[in-house]
């Protein structure tokens, strides 16, 4: 009966040290973890470990519900997962034991607000951007060319002159120029 820790952050900025220290307290015997990874990320190789690594009478420990899950669908999957096989689910700062009923219950109220405040996120980053989009602001990377090389290159390719050579001129590539040259 092993006790098999997760640890998760998004970023390569951020530590995993708070996480893996409070599951080396809680006695996890292997902790398995991922780093700059994304919690919707289709591949978490260290989480996939983690589940791999589980067998009947096992626990799988995390520190805090959000490091393991992509959605309430994925959470419900894999604790439908563990209780056919025997697998028990604990959760340090929330209190989640899945061995009882409350637990469980929890465990799916939580997974739930955590995809509501996920859906909240996105929902005003998208209504952000399109306000942007309405005020005139240009969204994305600068252009790699200024309006004076993209008449020079439009110039150059009326004249016969090749695509490539022109890109090279420009120190670009050259879907970079086609896109400028044709106005994308």
């Amino acid at each position: 009966m092993a006790r098999i820790g997760y640890a998760r952050v998004s970023t390569c900025e951020q530590t995993l040290d708070l996480q893996t220290d409070a599951l080396k307290a809680a006695n996890c015997d292997r902790i398995f973890t991922d780093k700059g990874i994304s919690a919707i990320a289709k591949s978490r190789p260290g989480f996939e470990k983690a589940l791999s690594s589980l067998r009947h009478g096992d626990s799988l420990v995390l520190w805090k519900m959000d490091r393991a899950f992509r959605s309430l669908r994925h959470a419900l999957d894999v604790l439908d997962h563990f209780e056919r096989d025997g697998i028990d689910f604990l959760v340090l700062t929330e209190g989640i034991d899945t061995t009882t009923p409350m637990g469980r219950c929890f465990f799916q109220i939580r997974n739930a607000f955590g995809e509501l405040e996920r859906n909240l996120i996105s929902e005003r980053t998208v209504a952000g951007l399109a306000a942007a989009r309405k005020r005139g602001v240009k969204l994305g990377r600068p252009c790699a060319l200024s309006a004076k090389q993209i008449l020079d290159a439009r110039r150059r390719k009326s004249a016969g002159e090749d695509m490539a050579v022109i890109a090279h001129r420009h120190h670009v590539n050259v879907r970079t120029l086609y896109r400028a040259v044709n106005g994308r």
